[in-house]
């Protein structure tokens, strides 16, 4: 096979890459399998929701107890740029408590959170109330959110996505997040789809 050939290839490669949008379920790993005996038999993954061709991988993370949107694709160089350009993400969080406006112009300036460690500032971003309470599907009753107390919707816009960052940001204002779902990535939307939903789409370069 000549150099032209092998050129050919790798763009016909490329061109097939496969791309794919899911609403991760509360209680999913955002992995598709572990080497931890206790996990394998315990734990819900990605490979359980749809016959996925070989070499597809998660593009980030959402952690077991949060839900929404994540995107899979088996183009490697394109999960490495939305991993590392600061893409936004925007989530949904039910806070335990009616925040106030004080706690969200904390949040937008950035909070001091607890990393590795040590002590990590957040970098400034949208934040702002919901005043309705988005349409999703019934929250998980693992989660036993409590009909008889107060609770608050925020919209919050990251750029960065720091382990359990939404969650950390608002417990460091006094509202802790009660269930958080992540609806956007860039131009991608979760819209209507149902928990552990998969959809093929195609990605184009200004989606993000």
């Amino acid at each position: 096979m000549d150099l032209k050939q092998v050129s050919l290839t790798l763009h016909e490669m490329k061109i097939e890459a496969k791309h794919y949008k899911i609403y991760k379920p509360f209680g999913m790993l955002s992995q598709f399998h572990s080497n931890a005996p206790k996990e394998k038999h315990k734990k819900q993954f990605l490979g359980e929701l749809y016959d996925f061709p070989e070499g597809v991988m998660p593009v980030g993370r959402l952690d077991e107890k949060s839900e929404g949107l994540l995107l899979l694709t088996t183009d490697g160089e394109l999960s490495y740029q939305l991993n590392n350009s600061g893409v936004e993400k925007e989530y949904w969080a039910q806070l335990d408590g009616s925040i106030t406006t004080e706690a969200i112009d904390r949040l937008s300036k950035g909070v001091a959170i607890g990393l590795n460690g040590a002590i990590y500032s957040t970098k400034p971003c949208e934040a702002k109330i919901l005043k309705h309470e988005p349409k999703l599907p019934e929250a998980s009753k693992k989660l036993r959110i409590g009909r008889h107390r107060p609770s608050s919707w925020i919209s919050i816009i990251l750029t960065e996505g720091k382990f359990r960052q939404v969650r950390k940001m608002t417990a460091a204002v006094g509202f802790p997040t009660l269930r958080l779902i992540r609806s956007r990535i860039g131009t991608i939307y979760l819209n209507d789809l149902s928990p552990g939903q998969v959809e093929q789409i195609i990605i184009h370069s200004d989606s993000f």
